[in-house]
């Protein structure tokens, strides 16, 4: 995966991001942590060094929410829009919807975890 700069933001613009680094384990989960997090029955994340990520907007760096032992969930205070979570390891999860360009090849998810938990009716092809 490239080493190029990945920018995106919340739906008000509010909280933005810009990231110069490799993207990650790009990965599809359904957990109900990510479930719940998003409003979807699935959600797709792209990892980064938190040093790599620089949080640009006015908001500054988004609101976080102690979900476990090991990581916060980041959401626009305004808007309400999930941007991802926030690890005390040097890890940002970045959720790849909230990329201004969210169809570019590196963050295309290569594995998906918790697929039993997905709904019946949701079926993501190629994705196991």
């Amino acid at each position: 995966m490239g080493n190029q700069c990945y920018s995106g933001g919340c739906l008000c613009g509010h909280i933005r991001y810009e990231v110069n680094g490799p993207p990650g384990n790009p990965h599809c989960c359904s957990c109900t942590f990510c479930q719940r997090h998003s409003g979807a029955p699935t959600l797709c994340w792209v990892e980064f060094t938190r040093s790599s990520v620089r949080w640009t907007g006015v908001g500054g760096m988004p609101t976080l929410y102690r979900s476990s032992d090991y990581s916060s969930q980041a959401f626009c205070p305004r808007c309400g829009s999930t941007l991802g979570a926030v690890d005390d390891q040097p890890t940002v999860a970045l959720a790849v919807g909230s990329f201004d360009d969210a169809t570019l090849p590196e963050p295309q998810p290569s594995s998906h975890s918790f697929v039993d938990a997905c709904p019946g009716w949701w079926k993501v092809e190629g994705m196991r």
